[in-house]
């Protein structure tokens, strides 16, 4: 076995609130969110393929991410679905604004589980996900290891 682990680094800003949060987050804010996707497999050794040598093509994981999790989440202000904040989300979506109601409380901690499950599920079946980093803040991240979560 010859695995090998390559990473990308993503970028993309979202607002969002955390409803029953006890601090500031409980309002609306924003953060420049940076993601580092890391996926483990074996170099293709078919020298007749064009993707010889590679784990999987920068350029093909970058298509993954940007479709599953930056291009929905860029610029959008994220609010549970299960909250009051439906009512403000309904009116920035009247005035125009890039809104998502999703099912759970938009930590980063739960939006890296949203991403490893949108991930996986796109990945060629020989290559597995194997960690997330999501960084809210320069100094605040939630990690996601598959060996966590066998």
């Amino acid at each position: 076995m010859n695995n090998i682990r390559i990473t990308k680094k993503f970028s993309f800003e979202a607002g969002h609130a955390l409803y029953g949060y006890d601090g500031k987050c409980k309002n609306v804010h924003g953060h420049s969110y940076k993601l580092s996707v890391t996926v483990i497999g074996n170099p293709i050794t078919d020298q007749a393929n064009v993707k010889y040598g590679m784990v999987i093509d920068f350029g093909d994981l970058k298509k993954i991410v940007k479709e599953e999790v930056v291009m929905v989440f860029d610029h959008a202000t994220v609010f549970n679905k299960n909250t009051p904040h439906v009512e403000l989300a309904n009116e920035l979506e009247k005035r125009g604004h890039n809104v998502l109601l999703v099912d759970y409380q938009p930590t980063s901690e739960m939006m890296v589980l949203d991403f490893a499950k949108k991930i996986k599920a796109r990945l060629p079946e020989n290559i597995q996900l194997h960690s997330l980093k999501l960084q809210e803040t320069d100094s605040s991240f939630a990690q996601w290891f598959a060996s966590d979560n066998t």
